[in-house]
């Protein structure tokens, strides 16, 4: 019989890398199906999700309000700002009320990133000046002032110092603080619902194994996942893991549900998305 061949994309950074190097490397079963890893930026994730183009992606939260009626929520797999999250950072520091004026470089139009940045500073889209660059580029960005303020997600929160850039607001802890200690939900893993329910919950357990085996294998999954650290060490690769992956990542909870459906109504109400989506999970 064939091998079934599965489409599965997520972001070329290092928790990304963590989560899925049992199944990369071969380490764990997966029953007959065979995953073919497609490594893209988060916002390209997210366009292609809203195609249908990927049959598992990871995608940012602000993504699946768009494309629920498509794919359904794998259990495992969340990246949880708990305290922590997007920062805002510049050459100098900014308070809220000049931020709004400035040209702001984000990562993408459908990150929660930009969907926080629009909560906190109750401001639609329509009325900030963005430019949307790779969420690698948002220094470089910063730097020869293509933008004035720059919106960094992955190891950039950890490394924004050593580009000598000072932090306006931690918009994981600005969100922490606003809503009960929640975390801040930032992006989980979808598979499309044209694949069959059984074979659904199949990859879930694969995924949630290969998470499994990566925290319980931590040493050698982190040195996988180092090569995908842009100016980082291994130590501050460990760290970074660390942040996006733990019990969130293996289930989300009913606290991690919560601050979903807070994140996504919150951003309904103020007209951010469409439709504040029911939180559909492979069980």
């Amino acid at each position: 019989m064939e091998q079934r061949t599965l489409t599965l994309g997520h972001s070329p950074d290092p928790d990304d890398a963590f989560m899925f190097y049992a199944l990369a490397k071969g380490l764990i079963p997966t029953h007959g199906l065979k995953f073919e890893h497609v490594l893209q930026d988060i916002q390209t994730l997210n366009e292609r999700a809203t195609r249908g183009e990927l049959d598992i992606s990871a995608i940012s939260f602000h993504a699946y309000a768009l494309v629920c009626d498509q794919y359904a929520l794998l259990p495992s797999g969340a990246s949880m700002g708990d305290g922590y999250g997007p920062m805002l950072v510049a050459r100098a520091p900014l308070a809220r009320n000049e931020i709004a004026g400035r040209r702001i470089a984000v990562p993408g139009r459908m990150t929660s990133a930009f969907l926080a940045l629009q909560l906190w500073l109750e401001t639609p889209a329509s009325g900030l000046d963005i430019v949307v660059v790779p969420f690698d580029q948002i220094f470089r960005a910063v730097h020869d002032q293509t933008a004035e303020v720059g919106l960094i997600i992955h190891e950039g929160q950890l490394t924004y110092r050593n580009e000598g850039l000072a932090l306006c607001e931690d918009l994981g802890a600005w969100w922490s603080r606003e809503n009960d200690g929640l975390p801040l939900p930032l992006g989980g893993n979808v598979i499309h619902k044209r694949i069959e329910p059984p074979t659904r919950k199949l990859i879930a357990g694969i995924l949630t194994a290969s998470i499994q085996y990566g925290l319980g294998h931590r040493a050698e999954a982190v040195q996988h996942a180092v090569r995908y650290a842009r100016d980082m060490g291994r130590d501050l690769a460990d760290k970074f893991v660390g942040m996006y992956v733990n019990h969130w990542t293996l289930d989300y909870g009913e606290r991690g549900r919560e601050a979903i459906r807070r994140f996504l109504g919150r951003a309904f109400e103020r007209g951010l998305i469409p439709g504040a989506p029911e939180l559909e999970f492979v069980t």
